[in-house]
């Protein structure tokens, strides 16, 4: 009742009650009912944690060293006491294994948290890190998810016997007492070191069952990729009038919510879309105009930020018109709207005038989040929120439009019979009917006239 009635007065924890660290682990089954229960080693590793980090901080009684969540993501409430402590504790602690990447409730506590740090690391232009994995139980680099693979993380300190046993290993043999004892104590002086020095702040808690996952969705292919684009001037080719504040030497380096913000938005969008498990590119507008080719199915989805002061320039704004006329539904565009930018403010009804009769497809496009971000993003806290619905939606239209690679050589085989006794069989049944191309969301060439560039008959409901 506590965490609700701060939730509702603002969304503020006190920091008597923000934990130091959070440990985030998968669940583990039980064998069977009344058996005993498997995550009692995970509670044991917490309870010692907790005990190096109350010897090594000044912590004072009463606070909490760590969070855990002991219950099954069930009961009223656990939403938002999960929400709060991603929102306030200092330090992520993941316990690696393979059970843990294949858990979705895992990578939305991963997602949630590490939005924290890719916010203060926009309004600060500094790195915000503030994971420090643990190994529970070895897990190969090649089952690492995107956001695990880029941690910059060196385990061979904790001891060689953790590296090649991990945690679990350690604490369940009783002749690694010792060597337990020691990663343990390795791992709670470096939640300390970087609590000290990453600073985290805290922020409005996530509502937790809404978050997408880091590790993407489940069966997801880890070498999923997406472009980010970005359209915008560069302080040398401003509009007359239009401060040069707000830009850079390229396009890549508009920053649309300076002051607040001091990285720009190409980059901070970057982060935000790998923290969906993508293998992320940037570029310009200006650089990439002229090479699209409708008639081609898509390699990736796509974001395209625009600025809205680019239609002030005419030679932009036609290739813009050009772009917006080709079938590119895979392409999502998004456009950052800083109403604390004066100019901005003033000319705001008539940029967003022009830019509509510029993309009037794209800025109609696809789920009401799509529309939403096309009508303007406030501020970076709304960026975090509305982008992974964006990109999801960008995802699915691939998907939809991409090529299908049938299999090589005869690909009009019977399908297989089962055999009558003594090996005989019926007659051959008739060959089915070939599926329509785009049955499996392969490639579309234009001609279903109920297939539309607006999106799909549900996304512009939800």
């Amino acid at each position: 009742m506590f965490l609700r009635s701060q939730l509702r007065d603002g969304g503020r924890v006190p920091a008597s009650v923000q934990p130091y660290f959070f440990l985030s682990y998968a669940h583990t089954p039980r064998f069977g009912a009344g058996g005993p229960d498997p995550d009692m080693w995970v509670e044991r590793l917490f309870r010692d944690l907790c005990s190096h980090v109350m010897a090594l901080t000044d912590l004072p009684a009463g606070a909490e060293a760590g969070f855990m969540d002991r219950e099954i993501r069930s009961g009223e409430g656990w939403s938002e006491r999960l929400g709060a402590a991603l929102a306030t504790c200092r330090v992520f602690v993941p316990l690696f294994s393979p059970r843990y990447f294949a858990s979705e409730m895992c990578g939305k506590e991963w997602y949630a948290f590490a939005q924290r740090a890719i916010h203060q690391g926009a309004l600060s232009n500094q790195p915000a890190e503030a994971i420090v994995p643990a190994l529970w139980v070895p897990v190969p680099p090649s089952q690492l998810p995107g956001p695990a693979e880029r941690l910059q993380f060196n385990h061979n300190t904790f001891g060689e016997r953790y590296v090649t046993d991990g945690l679990y290993g350690l604490i369940k043999l009783r002749g690694y007492a010792e060597q337990y004892e020691r990663a343990v104590y390795e791992l709670a002086k470096r939640i300390v070191r970087v609590a000290e020095t990453v600073r985290l702040e805290p922020v409005r808690p996530l509502d937790y069952r809404g978050v997408p996952s880091a590790f993407g969705p489940t069966g997801s292919s880890p070498a999923r990729t997406l472009h980010v684009t970005v359209a915008a001037a560069s302080r040398h080719d401003l509009p007359d009038g239009r401060s040069p504040e707000y830009y850079g030497d390229s396009a890549l380096e508009w920053n649309p919510y300076h002051p607040v913000a001091q990285r720009p938005i190409a980059y901070v969008a970057e982060d935000l879309v790998k923290n969906l498990n993508y293998q992320t590119s940037i570029g310009s507008f200006d650089d990439e105009a002229g090479h699209y080719d409708s008639k081609q199915p898509p390699t990736r989805p796509e974001i395209l930020i625009v600025d809205r002061w680019v239609v002030e320039d005419e030679h932009r704004r036609q290739r813009l018109a050009a772009f917006d006329q080709e079938s590119r539904p895979w392409v999502n565009v998004v456009v950052p709207w800083n109403r604390y930018d004066h100019q901005s403010r003033a000319k705001e009804i008539e940029l967003a005038r022009r830019l509509e009769e510029t993309l009037p497809v794209k800025m109609g496009q696809g789920r009401a989040a799509c529309r939403a971000a096309a009508n303007g993003v406030a501020n970076m806290e709304t960026l975090g929120q509305i982008l992974p619905q964006v990109v999801e939606a960008a995802a699915q239209q691939f998907l939809r439009h991409a090529q299908v690679y049938l299999p090589a050589g005869n690909t009009h085989t019977e399908r297989p019979r089962l055999l009558g006794p003594m090996g005989m069989s019926g007659p051959p049944a008739p060959r089915p009917a070939p599926f329509p191309p785009d049955a499996f969301g392969g490639h579309n060439d234009g001609n279903d006239s109920n297939d539309t560039d607006r999106g799909d008959a549900d996304d512009s409901e939800s």
